[in-house]
């Protein structure tokens, strides 16, 4: 293990499973999915909110107990999830241990939490998944801008979106930050909340080339509610 890694640090972990990635740069492909506890966001649409509260049920893991899982499926790609990875201590430490062993480490993470401190050499995961929360997320003020400069090619930004004025913000964030070839950039329905096909038309009547519709994968292929996939 890294020098980086805390030995004795555990944890939170409310889920851990092998399943094919649903949104974001990977989607398609398999990965393995570290889910801790404990989100500083409340989105109106949030669908994992089970897992943000303290309450919630986790296992207590350690670093090498994390890779030693992460090992045994044979994936190569891993994905830290939430919740909100980020807030939890000792995570570059444990995404620094991960790459060591080979493996290509994404971490999703919400917009709310500044990147610096994950971008220094040999923690800085494989690719960033970015929320950008959107006016009815309820929790765009609390999104980092300065985030955006931290990006590269190998990361995307992702905005979920569930009203004409989320899309018409999308646009906004996308044009005044550059976007488009800094990084990958989805865009994403509420589930249940806008049609795909009202994305694709604005994406058309706005002429928003390099910008990628996407719907998460895993709540087609499975019931939309269910864990571990």
């Amino acid at each position: 293990m890294p020098s980086t890694v805390n030995k004795i640090e555990k944890f939170p972990v409310c889920e851990k499973f092998v399943s094919i990635n649903g949104e974001g740069r990977r989607a398609g492909q398999l990965a393995v999915f570290i889910r801790f506890r404990g989100c500083d966001l409340r989105c109106s649409y949030c669908d994992t909110a089970w897992a943000n509260d303290a309450s919630a049920a986790a296992e207590m893991l350690t670093a090498d107990e994390i890779c030693k899982y992460v090992r045994s499926t044979g994936v190569k790609n891993v994905t830290l999830t939430g919740g909100e990875p980020l807030l939890r201590p000792g995570i570059g430490g444990l995404t620094a241990a991960l790459k060591e062993l080979g493996l290509s480490v994404e971490v999703e993470t919400n917009g709310a939490v500044a990147l610096d401190e994950f971008c220094v050499s040999g923690v800085r995961p494989d690719c960033f998944t970015m929320d950008y929360k959107l006016p009815s997320s309820g929790m765009e003020d609390k999104m980092i801008v300065g985030n955006f400069e931290l990006l590269g090619s190998g990361d995307c930004v992702k905005f979920v979106s569930g009203s004409e004025e989320d899309l018409n913000r999308a646009l906004d964030i996308i044009k005044t930050y550059g976007l488009i070839g800094r990084c990958g950039v989805y865009i994403s329905p509420v589930f249940g909340a806008i049609e795909p096909k009202r994305i694709v038309e604005f994406m058309k009547e706005h002429c928003m080339n390099g910008v990628n519709l996407q719907i998460q994968l895993h709540k087609v292929i499975w019931e939309p509610d269910r864990r571990g996939v």
